[in-house]
C-alpha cells in the first residue's frame, strides 16, 4: 500500500509537472505571438485604417501588403539564382570563371549586337532619358536580359548551369505565386461560402461573437468597434437592396435587362478601340522609334516620347476606361458588392488585355517579319538583335510610367481637387466635393503593376525589386491621399468577399503573364546575339537538353511525365 501510494504521489507530481510546462508553453508561445504581430509590416496602419474607413478599403491595404512581400520574395530568388552568380563569376569571386560558347551553326549577321551606349561628353537630360526608358547606360547592367550572356559557371570544381537555372528561377517564381494567391483565395473562399450559406448566423456571429474580448487599449476597442459597425452596416445595406429586387415587376425587370444588354454593347465597344487603339501606336512606335531629327536634344526627347507612345495610350484607356465604366453601372442597379465585381471585371479586359494586345504587337515586329528578313535566325534580326531585352525595355517602362502616373494623380489632382473644395465657396467646385476612394481602381492599379511585373521578370530579372520600392511607395501614398482628401464610402464593402475576389482578379492576371511568357520560351527563338539562351533555338530546348544527360531509365521516366497521355489528364485534374 505504501509503495503504491508513493508511486500515486510521483505520478500525481508527473502530472502537475507536465501541466505547468504545459501553461508555461502556451504563455510563452503567445507572448512571442504577441510579439511578432508588432513586426507584421503595416499593422498598426492597417488597423487604424479599418477603423476610420471600413473592412472593405482596409483590405485594399492589406492586399497591397500582401503584393510587397511576393514581390520581394520573388527578387530574393531571382537575385541569388541569377544575378548573384553572374556577378561572382564576372568578378571572378570564389575562383569561379564564366564559361561563354560561341552559337554553332548560325551565320555571324545573328550574333552582332551593340547596345547603345552612351559614349564622350553625355548631357545631363540623355542620363535621365535613358533611366526613364531604360537604354543607354541601363541597357548594358544586370537590370536586363542581355547582360547575362553565361552559358555555365564554374565555382572551385562545382559547374552550374545558368542557362537551366535562368529557365528553373522563372518557373519557380511563377509557381510561387500562383500557389501563394491560392492559399489566400481558399481562405477568403471559406469565410465567403460560410457568409453566403446563412447571412443570419453571419449576422449573429456579429452581434453575440464578434467583439474581442482580449482589447484593453481604448484606441483598438474603438477601432474594433467602428469595423463591427461597417460590418453590419453593409449587411442591411445589401438585404435592403435585396428586397428591393425580389419586389420589382415584370416591366421594371425588362427595362432594366434591356439597360443592361445595351450598356453592355457600349462597353464592347469601348474595349474593342482602346485595343485597336494600342495595336496601331505600338506598330508606330516600334517603326519610328529610332527616328532622326536635325536637333541633337530634339531627337532625344522625340525619340523617348516615341518610345513613350504605347505606355501612355495605355494609361490614357487605363484612366479613360474606368471612368466611363463607373458612370455607365451606375443606371444598372447592381448591389454595392457585385457593382464592384463587375466594374473589377470590365477594367480587367482594359488593364490586362492591354498588355496582351501590346506583347502581340511586339510578337508581329520581332517574328512576324515579311520577305526574307527573318530567314537567318528565325527573328527579326537587324532592328531587334536582342529582342529580349527590348521586351524587358518595354515591360519596364510600363511600369515606370504607371509609377508617374499614380504620384501624378495624387499631387496635381487629388490634393488641388482638396484645396479647392475647403477653401472654395463655388456652387460648381461644391458639387464635385470630396471623392470617395474607389476600391475597384485602385486595387487594378497594383493588379496592372504585378502582371506587368511577371510577364517583364524573364526579361529584366530585377523587376520584381522595382516592383517592391515601387508598392512600398504607394502604400504611403494611397493612406496619404484616403486620409487627407477622401471621404468613405457613401455605401459601405465587406471585406471578406472583397479579399477574394482581388485574389481571384489578381489569378487572372497571373494566368495571363503565363500566355505571353510559355510562347516566348517555347516559340519564338531566342536571341544568337546575348542572352544565356544563345546556343539553344527556342528557351526550352535547355530543358530536353538537360534531361538527355540523365541515366537512360531516368530519361524515359522524365519524358513519360512529359508526354501528352500523362501531362493532359494529370493538368485537367
Amino acid at each position: 500500500r505504501d509503495s503504491q501510494q508513493a508511486e500515486t504521489e510521483c505520478l500525481s507530481r508527473w502530472k502537475k509537472w507536465r501541466r505547468t510546462s504545459s501553461k508555461s508553453l502556451k504563455k510563452a508561445l503567445s507572448e512571442v505571438k504577441g510579439l511578432s504581430s508588432h513586426l507584421v509590416l503595416w499593422q498598426h496602419d492597417i488597423r487604424s485604417i479599418e477603423g476610420k474607413f471600413g473592412t472593405g478599403i482596409q483590405s485594399y491595404f492589406s492586399f497591397l501588403r500582401f503584393l510587397v512581400l511576393l514581390n520581394f520574395i520573388i527578387f530574393i530568388l531571382m537575385f541569388s539564382f541569377v544575378t548573384l552568380p553572374t556577378i561572382i563569376s564576372k568578378n571572378g569571386l570564389f575562383n569561379s570563371t564564366a564559361a561563354s560558347t560561341s552559337p554553332k551553326n548560325i551565320e555571324n549577321v545573328c550574333t552582332i549586337y551593340k547596345p547603345n551606349g552612351n559614349k564622350g561628353l553625355v548631357y545631363f537630360y540623355t542620363y535621365l532619358k535613358d533611366l526613364l526608358s531604360g537604354t543607354g547606360f541601363l541597357e548594358v547592367t544586370i537590370l536586363f536580359y542581355g547582360y547575362y550572356s553565361t552559358d555555365a559557371l564554374w565555382i572551385n570544381i562545382m559547374r552550374y548551369n545558368f542557362p537551366l537555372a535562368y529557365l528553373l528561377a522563372t518557373f519557380a517564381y511563377l509557381a510561387l505565386s500562383f500557389l501563394w494567391i491560392i492559399k489566400r483565395s481558399v481562405e477568403g473562399f471559406k469565410h465567403n461560402l460560410v457568409h453566403d450559406a446563412d447571412p443570419f448566423q453571419s449576422y449573429c456571429n456579429k452581434v453575440f461573437a464578434g467583439w474581442d474580448f482580449c482589447i484593453t487599449d481604448p484606441n483598438a476597442a474603438r477601432l474594433k468597434h467602428r469595423s463591427l459597425q461597417y460590418e453590419l452596416q453593409t449587411d442591411l445595406q445589401e438585404e435592403k437592396l435585396k428586397q428591393k429586387i425580389a419586389e420589382r415587376r415584370m416591366g421594371e425587370k425588362l427595362r432594366i435587362y434591356s439597360l443592361r444588354i445595351f450598356i453592355n454593347i457600349i462597353v464592347i465597344a469601348i474595349l474593342s478601340g482602346c485595343f485597336y487603339s494600342i495595336y496601331r501606336v505600338t506598330v508606330f512606335s516600334q517603326e519610328n522609334s529610332n527616328v532622326s531629327i536635325r536637333n541633337y536634344a530634339r531627337t532625344d526627347l522625340t525619340n523617348l516620347l516615341v518610345q513613350y507612345l504605347p505606355s501612355m495610350v495605355i494609361t490614357l484607356a487605363n484612366f479613360i476606361g474606368p471612368l466611363i465604366f463607373a458612370f455607365l453601372i451606375r443606371f444598372e442597379d447592381y448591389t454595392p458588392a457585385f457593382e464592384i465585381k463587375l466594374t473589377l471585371l470590365r477594367c480587367v479586359f482594359v488593364r490586362l488585355a492591354s498588355i496582351g494586345v501590346l506583347m502581340f504587337s511586339l510578337w508581329s515586329q520581332i517574328s512576324g517579319c515579311g520577305s526574307d528578313k527573318c530567314k537567318p535566325c528565325g527573328y527579326n534580326y537587324k532592328s531587334y538583335p536582342c529582342w529580349e531585352s527590348d521586351v524587358g525595355q518595354e515591360m519596364y517602362k510600363l511600369m515606370i510610367f504607371d509609377f508617374i502616373v499614380i504620384l501624378a494623380v495624387a499631387l496635381f489632382a487629388d490634393f488641388p481637387r482638396k484645396l479647392l473644395v475647403t477653401h472654395c465657396s463655388c456652387k460648381l467646385v461644391q458639387w464635385f466635393g470630396h471623392k470617395e476612394f474607389e476600391i475597384s481602381d485602385n486595387v487594378l492599379e497594383i493588379i496592372y503593376g504585378q502582371t506587368i511585373c511577371w510577364i517583364g521578370t524573364f526579361f529584366s530579372p530585377l523587376l520584381p525589386a522595382i516592383a517592391t520600392i515601387k508598392y512600398f511607395i504607394i502604400f504611403y501614398v494611397k493612406k496619404i491621399v484616403l486620409i487627407h482628401t477622401r471621404k468613405p464610402a457613401a455605401r459601405p464593402i465587406r471585406a471578406s468577399s472583397s479579399n477574394f475576389f482581388f485574389l481571384v482578379v489578381l489569378l487572372i492576371g497571373l494566368l495571363l503573364a503565363f500566355i505571353p511568357l510559355g510562347f516566348s520560351i517555347a516559340r519564338i527563338p531566342s536571341s544568337k546575339a546575348c542572352g544565356p539562351f544563345r546556343n539553344f533555338n527556342t528557351s526550352w530546348e535547355v530543358i530536353p537538353d538537360t534531361v538527355l544527360e540523365f541515366p537512360t531509365g531516368l530519361q524515359q521516366f522524365l519524358f513519360g511525365i512529359a508526354s501528352e497521355a500523362f501531362a493532359v489528364p494529370f493538368f485537367v485534374i
